[in-house]
């Protein structure tokens, strides 16, 4: 009981020193992460309309290789969402089903595999407030699930 009784002060005053770092954290910096079951754990991301850069950090907490089950992460005007997807069929594994050069992507991560992470850091001018934005995951036939609204201010 005696040790009970140091331990409570102890970690009390610990989580309070550690909640002004949590208060802090970069909010032009997000995280997300796919899975197995063809799930992003995040249905919206947002960041505010003054981030100079943003960067999306994508974790795949699944087990399966990049070739089987691999994920990206995609950012899209919503109007391009569909024919961004369509064209990511095409594209293939070695352009992470992206379509080289596609001038409606506004960022995109490699596809990634079970256990791994990757980020993807763009410039916050090619956003706009106000703009409906969706991201998804291009992989084939993953984009029926993984996909998401991304929100801006």
């Amino acid at each position: 009981m005696k040790a009970l009784r140091k331990t409570v002060p102890a970690a009390a005053l610990l989580g309070a020193l550690l909640l002004p770092l949590a208060a802090h954290a970069d909010p032009c910096k997000v995280e997300i992460s796919g899975n197995d079951l063809l799930q992003y754990d995040k249905q919206e991301l947002s960041v505010p309309a003054t981030c100079k850069d943003v960067t999306v950090t994508l974790h795949h907490s699944g087990r399966q290789p990049r070739d089987a089950m691999g994920h990206n992460w995609v950012l899209v005007n919503a109007a391009d969402y569909d024919a961004v997807a369509s064209a990511g069929l095409n594209a293939g594994l070695a352009n992470d089903y992206v379509a080289p050069g596609d001038k409606r992507v506004i960022a995109h991560s490699r596809v990634i595999g079970g256990g791994a992470t990757t980020s993807v850091t763009f410039p916050g001018t090619l956003l706009r407030k106000g703009v409906s934005y969706k991201y998804l995951c291009t992989f084939p036939g993953h984009n029926a699930l993984m996909h998401g609204v991304f929100k801006v201010g």
